[in-house]
């Protein structure tokens, strides 16, 4: 069985500003455009955005879920194209992830993962490596 071209289940997730508050007090980074909209506003960004790393991280759920042993992630790298603005309501904002298989030789395989928030690509080059058996 050729796993090239196998799509991963796509995975949803919704980001609200108690989640950004709770990312700056595990990750450190309290910049305030993930929390302030008056400064978000004042660096002409749309509003408060996800941390780019929170991005990022969810976004190889969607990998990570797939395989059997989150070890076996061997490289991961995104290109970040636009933030993800989290409105200050009790809906947030939803990013949905969906990933397929590329080439797979010598025991790897590349997966290509598509983030889209908004009906907009939100990651660009998103690409995760693991090794397959």
């Amino acid at each position: 069985m050729s796993l090239a071209g196998t799509e991963l289940p796509p995975l949803t997730v919704t980001f609200r500003r108690e989640d950004l508050v709770r990312y700056a007090g595990a990750s450190g980074d309290f910049n305030p455009i993930h929390w302030s909209d008056r400064m978000a506003a004042a660096l002409g960004l749309p509003g408060v955005i996800v941390h780019g790393m929170f991005t990022m991280a969810s976004a190889v759920r969607v990998v990570t879920d797939w395989i059997d042993d989150p070890a076996d992630l061997v490289e991961y790298g995104v290109r970040f194209t636009k933030p993800v603005v989290v409105p200050d309501d009790d809906k947030g904002a939803s990013v949905t992830f969906s990933a397929k298989v590329g080439t797979v030789s010598d025991g790897l395989a590349e997966i290509d993962i598509t983030a889209v928030a908004d009906e907009e690509k939100v990651l660009g080059r998103a690409r995760a490596v693991v090794r397959v058996r």
